[in-house]
């Protein structure tokens, strides 16, 4: 597979990588043939984090004999650097390695004082200095916060949101870090599930040489796909074009990106679906969405108490209840009309 050199880090990173969020949804048997599955297909760089519950353990079970042969980037949501420390000795341990490759923040709200020893970039710094991590990196979805830590210096990569439906704010972001030599790691690629035709995101990607898209894989099928999208790339024609602006149209405007930040919610709504349930009811095969226990899931919001947890944990600035609520009207007229196909 071909690589991509990830900013001044230096690293030879495979041009399709592997975002492990969604092995910790597979057993430890699943995950392991999976994360073998795409070392074996050519993958070296695979990216996770603290706090993606056992997804760390099953790389090192997967991975730990060919360590020195892939590139690991991790992530912690700490918000003091004893905590960061913690969690840095509880990922060597858990990945079975003595060392990790990018060591990012996982989307702080705003950048630590680089200057001061005791904060979170200081703990980075102390890191680094035990060799516990090579490189510094940081994910973000706020784009100020994002440009504010490329033009610091501070980071060696940015991991942010990117995919075909990114507008030119966006795409401006990843000229900004090329120009840094900062290196930049695409998150989203997919757009969280919303972008359902693989190729058109991929043959953007690759008219973008420098940014390293990180695909979110949990199926065989998955992976397979962008290993045959690597060996056989799509062309960015005209026709390629008009259907991603396709998706731009109908994703314009302000939806739910399905990151997970606004949880937990005190009522139980499963708001990354809940709130962009009208786009997948007419983006995927929506028989799944409409059985009685996602019903029961959706009918949650009709509790919601309004306290604007999650709209304050919004790295988009939305309006999140009353994305529910719309989506919940949709929902019910979207499931009434198509009830007698359940049965």
């Amino acid at each position: 597979m071909d690589k991509i050199r990830l900013g001044r880090t230096g690293l030879m990173v495979s041009a399709s990588s592997f975002g492990a969020l969604p092995v910790q949804r597979v057993s430890m048997d699943e995950a392991k043939k999976l994360l073998r599955m795409a070392y074996d297909g050519g993958i070296n760089y695979f990216d996770t984090a603290n706090a993606y519950s056992d997804s760390e353990e099953k790389i090192g079970e997967a991975l730990s004999d060919v360590r020195h042969h892939i590139i690991i980037s991790t992530k912690s949501g700490a918000s003091d650097k004893a905590t960061l420390l913690k969690h840095i000795e509880l990922s060597l341990k858990r990945m079975k390695t003595d060392y990790i490759d990018i060591l990012q923040l996982h989307n702080p709200p705003a950048l630590p004082d680089p200057e001061d020893p005791d904060s979170l970039y200081g703990g980075l710094l102390e890191a680094q200095k035990k060799g516990w991590i090579r490189f510094i990196g940081i994910t973000n979805h706020r784009r100020a916060v994002a440009e504010e830590a490329v033009l610091s210096g501070k980071y060696d990569t940015l991991q942010f949101p990117f995919s075909s439906i990114s507008d030119e704010g966006d795409i401006k972001l990843a000229e900004l870090a090329r120009d840094h030599d900062m290196g930049f790691i695409a998150m989203k690629g997919l757009a969280g599930g919303l972008i359902v035709n693989a190729k058109t995101t991929f043959a953007f990607m690759k008219q973008h040489p420098w940014v390293v898209p990180i695909w979110g894989i949990q199926r065989e099928s998955e992976l397979n796909e962008f290993l045959e999208l690597e060996k056989n790339p799509p062309v960015y024609d005209d026709e390629m074009k008009a259907l991603i602006e396709k998706d731009r149209k109908e994703l314009a405007g302000n939806f739910c990106h399905g990151c997970g930040y606004c949880l937990p919610c005190p009522e139980g709504i499963p708001i990354p679906n809940a709130a962009r349930m009208s786009l997948l009811l007419r983006r995927s095969p929506y028989q799944g969405w409409l059985t009685d226990e996602m019903n029961a899931e959706m009918m949650k919001i009709e509790n919601c108490r309004h306290c604007n947890l999650c709209a304050s944990r919004c790295p988009y600035g939305l309006d999140t209840p009353k994305l529910l609520a719309d989506n919940l009207a949709d929902y019910k007229q979207f499931r009434a009309e198509h009830l007698s196909e359940l049965k």
